[in-house]
């Protein structure tokens, strides 16, 4: 593990809320995690499937206040033309060791996405330096708070279902850090393209946590 590595887990580590944005068009997408970095989120991840990802990775990795990512990373290529862009942590939906091998040659944050505890330990055995919990569970927190019991070393960090008004009781339960998905970015706010709706929501919920420490 070098120096940036290290540098990057750290600041995820703490900073600990991360925007994922998913949609189907390139403006759209960079107005709107425009709205939620304004709302005071500092890492964001790019799904590969949104057009554009790679530039909107580029574009958003220049800010030196925000960390960047990609999600739905599925292959090397992938991982390689993601990192080219600007991408310091790589996000899939599974676990690939190929991928997180790929990920850590180039000292980027590797979160493979697993569900079960066997997945996990497959996940941290091979490397990753976080688990993207995939898909949610009905009760997210309870569900860390079994795995973490058991596996306190795990760092697991659910996406799907977190919301605003579970979020804080999933990172109670254990969870190093969240991630928000359509309860940030909501279907109804990225139709309206009301930005504002989605900076105020950004503002709320980065407002009411403290980072974690070092």
């Amino acid at each position: 593990m070098n120096e940036q590595h290290q540098e990057i887990l750290a600041v995820m580590t703490r900073t600990r809320l991360l925007a994922i944005l998913r949609t189907t068009d390139q403006q759209l997408a960079a107005r709107a995690m425009r709205a939620a970095v304004d709302g005071g989120f500092r890492m964001v991840e790019f799904t590969l499937n949104t057009p554009g990802a790679l530039e909107l990775i580029a574009e958003f990795s220049s800010d030196p206040r925000i960390i960047v990512g990609a999600g739905t990373v599925m292959t090397i290529d992938d991982v390689r033309r993601s990192i080219d862009a600007g991408a310091r942590f790589i996000v899939s939906p599974h676990t690939d060791a190929e991928i997180i091998r790929e990920t850590r040659v180039h000292n980027a944050v590797s979160v493979p996405g697993a569900y079960t505890p066997s997945e996990m330990l497959h996940a941290d055995r091979s490397g990753a330096d976080f688990i993207k919990l995939f898909p949610s569970p009905a009760d997210i927190a309870q569900y860390v708070r079994q795995i973490i019991g058991p596996l306190p070393h795990l760092r697991i960090v659910p996406t799907a279902g977190v919301t605003p008004e579970n979020y804080q009781d999933v990172l109670k339960a254990g969870a190093t850090g969240v991630g928000f998905v359509s309860s940030l970015f909501t279907p109804a706010d990225m139709d309206a393209r009301n930005f504002d709706a989605i900076r105020k929501r950004a503002e709320q919920i980065t407002s009411t946590i403290e980072p974690a420490g070092d």
